[in-house]
């Protein structure tokens, strides 16, 4: 009998107010998993939850980034609207916002296996999965979290989906952003992943079209079940709605 996972589309949250919820969820998890420490991990009623969101136009810097890598000045960002926090996730700088999908994985790995490198790859294959369905062959780079196209061609290296995590007694939260019909403009302004010399692309900007991001989540949900082999069900009250 496969695991389940709640699903919650957020709809369009503040990075702050997504960011509480997940600390919510990830307390709650913590909570159990103490109360019912006695037990073995995969007896423990933990539940695991998928939460989907668009955030406003914020940057977004991890524990290890480097608050150089936003190149303008807090003034232009505030004129443009972008917001910008720093995050207790791995990773430096990224930019969340419209036509991209954020997703929140909340999941107890100690019912599934304890490894964040595995953790992180099967996120990444995903997103290559999803990519596959669009002709497109995403990869990855050698010490580089995310998914990218032409990884292994210099000059050509494009990043579709960035990835951070944070993972407190094997719970995870954080997740991925990837860029669907995302305007890669905003990534002018940053240093994204804190990488130097390498491209930022989306969904659309590769097929040459936008796409409708309901039909992209959809393939998401359903490859992130498959490569996770757990049944995404929907969860009973969604705060979008």
């Amino acid at each position: 009998m496969k695991q389940e996972v709640l699903f919650t589309h957020l709809g369009t949250m503040g990075y702050r107010e997504a960011w509480d919820y997940q600390e919510q969820l990830l307390a709650q998890t913590l909570a159990v998993k103490k109360t019912f420490d006695h037990l073995p991990a995969a007896e423990k009623p933990t539940q695991h939850h998928l939460l989907f969101v668009e955030h406003p136009p914020v940057y977004t810097l991890g524990k290890s980034g480097k608050r150089e890598h936003v190149l303008i000045t807090d003034e232009e960002r505030e004129r443009q609207g972008i917001q910008f926090y720093p995050t207790n996730r791995g990773g430096d700088i990224t930019f969340h916002g419209p036509g991209q999908i954020v997703g929140y994985p909340i999941l107890d790995l100690e019912k599934m296996y304890t490894d964040i490198g595995k953790y992180l790859r099967a996120l990444e294959e995903v997103m290559i999965q999803v990519m596959a369905l669009y002709n497109l062959k995403g990869g990855r780079s050698k010490g580089e979290t995310g998914v990218w196209l032409d990884a292994d061609v210099p000059g050509r290296e494009r990043k579709i989906c960035a990835m951070g995590v944070r993972c407190s007694r094997w719970v995870t939260m954080h997740g991925f952003a990837f860029n669907v019909n995302t305007n890669l403009d905003y990534f002018n302004h940053i240093i994204p992943c804190g990488i130097q010399n390498k491209g930022v692309t989306s969904l659309q900007q590769e097929v040459g079209y936008a796409l409708d991001i309901a039909t992209v989540e959809d393939q998401v949900r359903t490859a992130f079940a498959d490569v996770f082999n757990v049944e995404i069900v929907a969860a009973q009250k969604s705060l979008a709605s």
